[in-house]
């Protein structure tokens, strides 16, 4: 997202499906991060429109108040007035009205020329709650082929939806991110869940990321989670065992090491000796196995 579209693609698109109360959490430390990244010119966007539809105005402005420009960021108020009843002008319903309000607030913050904004809805939900998923899906590709807007990224509740409706969602999009439950769903784990991301790169490959979340009370936090299955020995070793291993002498590895040889490996003939043992390498390359047993190869 921070790093936003290129000249004459589509701008890239993050949905965020969850099934947990506690994903709007990441809605917001997305939101913070790339908030950051626009005070700090470090994104492509230079402003943030965010369309409030399950959170008030109030809230963003409290959540943005450390240390965020409040003119980068416009917040565009659906939430108190969603059908128009006070504002006819405002209400949610007419699709193609809200994508036009969006796009001039955006021009608002950046300007005319080819500067970009970013565009953030808090509920993708509560917009199929009043139109159609057709309107739905052609806001956001219009709002990804508008040559202004440099990420869009949105907040899904899949589980109160039918699966079309989310399946047409991913597919407009170019990241998925699923907020699921973890191995074990109880009071402990209310707070903690996984975070699996999907992105479509450019040259049409996938790749999938897990990480584990936390809710806790100054944000969340991300963990790498191991894709490796929970077992009691383990699979992989460790940088020390490695080394350890690597200097363990084999015994026919020392041999001829200021002893005699007892071990002919094929290259040199024994001198003081009534028989032999004759020991045939696989490969002078390849570095030999503590695992398999040496002895399979003798010929006594």
């Amino acid at each position: 997202l921070r790093d936003g579209a290129l000249e004459g693609e589509l701008a890239p698109t993050l949905t965020i499906k969850d099934s947990l109360p506690f994903a709007f959490h990441v809605f917001s430390h997305i939101l913070l991060q790339l908030s950051s990244h626009v005070i700090a010119q470090k994104s492509q966007s230079q402003g943030i429109v965010i369309v409030a539809l399950s959170r008030s105005p109030s809230f963003y402005a409290a959540l943005l108040n450390n240390g965020v420009d409040v003119a980068a960021i416009h917040i565009l108020d659906c939430y108190t007035d969603p059908l128009g009843w006070k504002d006819k002008t405002k209400t949610v319903k007419d699709v193609d009205k809200l994508f036009s309000v969006i796009t001039e607030l955006g021009r608002g913050l950046v300007g005319e020329n080819k500067a970009r904004f970013c565009v953030a809805i808090d509920s993708l939900s509560v917009l199929l709650r009043h139109a159609s998923l057709q309107s739905v899906a052609g806001l956001l590709s219009d709002l990804r082929g508008h040559d202004q807007v440099s990420n869009i990224f949105g907040l899904l509740h899949s589980d109160l939806h039918e699966e079309r409706a989310v399946a047409a969602l991913e597919y407009m999009s170019s990241m998925v991110a699923s907020v699921d439950p973890g191995d074990s769903f109880s009071q402990q784990n209310l707070t903690k869940g996984k975070f699996n991301v999907r992105s479509k790169r450019r040259n049409g490959r996938v790749r999938v990321t897990c990480e584990e979340l936390k809710v806790e009370p100054g944000g969340i936090s991300f963990a790498i989670a191991g894709l490796l299955p929970k077992v009691q020995f383990n699979l992989q070793l460790s940088e020390k065992e490695r080394i350890d291993r690597s200097n363990v002498v084999l015994p026919f590895e020392h041999q001829g090491n200021g002893r005699p040889i007892q071990i002919y490996d094929g290259r040199r003939s024994l001198e003081e000796a009534m028989g032999e043992i004759i020991y045939f390498r696989d490969s002078d390359d390849e570095m030999p196995d503590s695992d398999e047993d040496p002895d399979d190869d003798l010929d006594i």
